[in-house]
C-alpha cells in the first residue's frame, strides 16, 4: 500500500470534493506527524491560476521582465517560483521529484492521481458522490456525518490522532 516518490519520500494523500475539508485536515495531520517527530512536505493542487509573489516586488519584476525561474532566498526559507509559460502544467510525479528527502509527503488533491489517499467528506460540500467508488487508491475516508456502503475504513473527520496512526501505517512510518 506504500506510495513513494523516485527520492524515496513516502506519499500520502488527502481528497475530495471542493469545501470537504481537504486543507483543514492536511493541515491538522501535518501538526500531528510533525509532533510525532517525522519531517513532512507537502503538494497543494489548485485548480486556479495563483501567485505567490506581490506585484512591485524584486521578484515580480524579475519575472515580469522575462524570467523562467525566480529564486527568493533569506535565512529564514527559499522559495523558486518556475513560469510555465506556454508549458504543460507538471506532472505530480514531477513535482514531488523535487523536494527534499523527508519521511512523508502529504499531497492535497490531485483525486486522480495513482497514490495512496484518503477521501475527506463534509455534508456542507456541494458534491457527495464517493470518489473511493471508483478509485482503488483511496484507502479510507474521514467525514464529518455517518457514513454507510463503503467497505473502507471510515473515521471522524475530527480524529486526527487516528487518521494520523492509519497514515504511518499504511505508509510504513511505523511498524505494527
Amino acid at each position: 500500500m506504500v506510495s513513494a516518490n523516485k527520492t524515496g519520500n513516502r506519499v500520502f494523500g488527502i481528497v475530495g470534493w471542493k469545501n470537504s475539508g481537504k486543507t483543514t485536515l492536511t493541515e491538522r495531520l501535518v501538526s500531528a506527524l510533525t509532533r510525532r517527530g517525522y519531517s513532512v512536505s507537502t503538494v497543494k493542487h489548485a485548480h486556479h491560476a495563483f501567485d505567490i509573489d506581490k506585484p512591485g516586488t524584486d521578484s515580480f519584476r524579475h519575472r515580469a521582465a522575462g524570467a523562467g525561474e525566480v529564486a527568493i532566498v533569506s535565512a529564514s526559507r527559499w522559495a523558486l517560483m518556475h513560469e510555465l509559460h506556454d508549458q504543460d502544467e507538471p506532472t505530480l510525479d514531477d513535482v514531488l521529484a523535487r523536494l527534499s528527502p523527508c519521511d512523508i509527503v502529504l499531497v492535497e488533491g490531485y483525486k486522480r492521481g495513482h497514490h495512496t489517499k484518503i477521501e475527506a467528506r463534509r455534508l456542507e460540500a456541494k458534491e457527495h458522490a464517493s470518489l473511493a467508488v471508483k478509485d482503488p487508491h483511496i484507502v479510507a475516508v474521514a467525514a464529518d456525518h455517518p457514513v454507510t456502503g463503503e467497505a473502507l475504513p471510515i473515521f471522524s473527520l475530527d480524529d486526527i490522532e487516528a487518521i494520523a496512526d492509519f497514515i504511518e501505517t499504511a505508509t510504513g512510518l511505523k511498524k505494527n
